[in-house]
């Protein structure tokens, strides 16, 4: 990789990753404020809608954003051929959903989705309409620009939901933060972007695009089937109720590592795009981006599972701590979940896309079996089932990337290994201080066992001189100078 191209791919990485830390925190404020007002079941009820919103999305965009990224020199023809396909499946969709909500009402027994239903579901023409502004700031490397809109969507959002909740507005607080969140998003999108309709829907350009896009969506949709359904069974066969406190374990857990996944995804894949012909250069710098996602996401994933007790006391209340053993477990799949998605670029930037489908319908059998076994069991079952599903999707992800990546297993071992166990020594030291620390205040000894576990990490990192250290280093210097 060219030092021009590493400039743009750290520049554009402190900024995703700056916004992502600062929607971050602005979120887990918006979630504490909130979650404190509402009850569990007001966020079960959301995380059932959540499943089809989830599926829907991928539809809407089908695969098309990503092609237009892989694409040498995409045409105003192009853009507008995607666009317009985007925006009649987004509405068929809508209308769909709209007309099956009450079935949902009823099978769930939550009238309360007849009414929700029709105004969650604008999700998906607004976003439709933002799709393609999004690709081509992303195809120009304007990371800056993205990461500040959505900034200020998630503090307008934010802002909102606080206030319908402070009014006794219950779940809808929820729907309109979403609403707002993307519907901002879009707004911005359109000032900040350059692309104003140009061109004509060309069936010849579209079509071209189609079966690549198409395979994505394909892999895509049974990702998002799998992420989210076990929401479906939970609410379902256990209670609402035990789904809310499921879902908040989940949401806090995705405010960290859902967030630092897409900061390193977004800006990897046109990057990883621009060097695919260059096999050395490929191979040594996926093995890096492994290696530096690895280091920051092992020490966080298991950090937060060892604080989950007085987190959670300090953040959301004691009528919260039924969601700390789920938290326990699912914040372990922040340690797998980060590099399976960086492996599935590598397969988006080489593939065709078809070896990606039949690796989903491999991975998804095995989830199937896993998802089989686990619910029926407990809530806490599919907890480590989820885990492990993780774990899977990276494993199987990594054994396709040897097609086209010089990047050996012994290699990867080498390169995830080391921080890995400097986690789990981490987190036996915060472990042992909140058990000997008792009687301390919850805040106390949260923000103990969190200065405790930073030096524990960072210090034997630099004894040990690990390359990961190093690296990290090396990369935060260079978005200084930047």
């Amino acid at each position: 990789m060219g030092d021009k191209l590493i400039n743009r791919v750290a520049t554009g990485v402190a900024w995703s990753t700056a916004e992502k830390v600062c929607s971050m925190l602005l979120q887990m404020v918006v979630s504490i404020v909130v979650a404190r007002l509402l009850v569990p079941e007001d966020f079960g009820v959301m995380a059932i809608l959540t499943f089809f919103t989830a599926v829907a999305l991928v539809v809407v965009d089908s695969g098309f954003s990503q092609t237009l990224l892989r694409k040498e020199m995409p045409t105003n023809d192009d853009y507008k051929s995607v666009f317009a396909f985007n925006l009649a499946v987004s509405l068929a969709l809508y209308l769909l959903f709209v007309a099956i909500s009450p079935l949902l009402a009823d099978y769930y027994n939550l009238q309360i989705i007849k009414k929700i239903a029709p105004v969650l579901f604008l999700l998906l023409p607004i976003n439709a309409l933002g799709i393609i502004q999004n690709t081509k700031l992303s195809r120009e490397f304007r990371f800056g620009v993205l990461s500040r809109i959505n900034f200020a969507a998630s503090f307008i959002a934010g802002a909102v939901a606080i206030v319908v909740a402070v009014c006794g507005g219950g779940v809808w607080a929820l729907v309109a933060q979403r609403l707002t969140m993307m519907a901002t998003k879009t707004l911005l999108l359109w000032w900040r972007g350059d692309w104003r309709g140009e061109g004509r829907f060309d069936s010849v350009a579209w079509r071209e695009m189609a079966p690549f896009s198409f395979r994505l969506m394909s892999t895509d949709i049974v990702s998002a089937l799998y992420n989210n359904v076990s929401q479906l069974f939970i609410g379902k066969v256990y209670s609402t109720n035990t789904l809310g406190f499921f879902n908040q374990a989940q949401k806090v857990k995705d405010l960290t590592v859902q967030s630092a996944v897409l900061s390193v995804q977004t800006v990897t894949y046109p990057a990883l795009a621009k060097i695919k012909d260059d096999t050395d250069k490929f191979a040594e710098s996926f093995r890096k981006v492994l290696l530096i996602n690895i280091f920051v996401m092992a020490p966080v994933s298991v950090g937060l599972s060892a604080v989950a007790e007085p987190l959670f006391r300090v953040l959301l209340g004691d009528k919260w701590l039924a969601t700390v053993p789920y938290f326990e477990v699912i914040a372990l799949s922040g340690l797998f979940y980060p590099l399976a998605m960086v492996a599935y670029n590598v397969l988006k930037v080489h593939s065709n896309g078809a070896i990606i489908f039949r690796l989903e319908l491999i991975k998804k059998g095995i989830m199937t079996a896993v998802l089989a076994l686990t619910i029926p069991h407990s809530t806490m079952a599919i907890a480590w089932g989820l885990v492990v599903m993780t774990l899977v999707e990276f494993i199987v992800n990594f054994a396709a990337t040897r097609r086209y990546t010089t990047l050996s297993w012994w290699q990867m071992m080498r390169t995830l290994l080391p921080s890995l166990l400097l986690a789990v020594v981490m987190y036996g030291t915060v472990w042992a201080v909140g058990y000997y620390a008792t009687g301390v205040a919850p805040i106390l000894l949260l923000l103990m066992q969190i200065v405790v576990g930073v030096l524990t990490y960072a210090l034997w990192a630099y004894i040990f001189r690990m390359e990961a250290f190093r690296e990290f280093v090396n990369l935060i210097k260079s978005v200084l100078k930047r």
